[in-house]
């Protein structure tokens, strides 16, 4: 069976990431969530004050990145079947789901010069096939040439209730579960979406060609099948 390049846009929150992995683990083809690597750089900026309260420090930021100092890169874990996210080495996978990352990682995604170093290495892992990427541009401007484009999309409601019971089931303590709030999640969610689909470089937007999944009212089971379904039908 052939090999082709399969490209998951969508909203935040939407799940892509989750349908990725599995999709990617029963085929046998590799797994890149780019979700994450916007993620990592923004810890990474976080990390090293360039991302103070008064707004992004961006001279300082593509100082680092025009020097090689930000490297992310992805380790396979045994145990859960899935690749984790390291930034310099150091496993991040954990720091950079938390709501504070999240509620940075559109902003510094919109810089251009990060969207080039990280759009740059996509295009790379994806030169050899057998792949499934997503993100909020892999179908436009990553792999425009994609043979399969699925385009993800759900209410922000449900999408914030999803995200919500994520960071639940994640807190290690009672006070970390009594701090999170629905309806934080629930602007951070709308706010991503308008800076998503806003930016200037490469916007959040529906392919022309790509293939639409409201996965509002669908069970995992259910979003699973049906993606595998188009995955068979594109390498028909």
């Amino acid at each position: 069976m052939k090999k082709i390049v399969i490209a998951i846009d969508g909203h935040s929150s939407c799940g892509k990431s989750t349908m990725a992995k599995e999709l990617a683990k029963n085929i046998g083809y590799v797994y890149v969530d780019t979700g994450a690597m916007y993620r990592a750089v923004t810890l990474y900026a976080m990390q090293h004050g360039q991302f103070p309260d008064t707004g992004i420090q961006e001279d300082a930021l593509r100082t680092d990145i025009e020097a090689g100092r930000v490297k992310v890169s992805f380790k396979f874990n045994a145990e859960t079947g899935r690749p984790d996210t390291y930034l310099n080495g150091v496993l991040v996978e954990n720091e950079i789901r938390q709501m504070e990352v999240s509620n940075r990682v559109s902003p510094i995604a919109a810089l251009p010069f990060v969207r080039t170093l990280l759009t740059e290495q996509q295009k790379a892992m994806g030169r050899e096939k057998g792949i499934v990427m997503d993100g909020r541009d892999i179908g436009t401007a990553v792999f425009p040439n994609a043979e399969l484009k699925i385009f993800v999309t759900a209410t922000a409601e449900v999408r914030a209730q999803r995200r919500y019971d994520e960071l639940l089931g994640k807190a290690k303590t009672k006070e970390e579960a009594d701090a999170l709030r629905f309806d934080e999640i629930l602007k951070n969610v709308q706010e991503r979406d308008y800076i998503d689909s806003h930016r200037e470089t490469a916007p959040l937007r529906q392919a022309p060609d790509a293939i639409v999944l409201d996965n509002s009212h669908m069970t995992r089971e259910e979003q699973n099948a049906w993606l595998l379904q188009r995955y068979k039908e594109a390498t028909a």
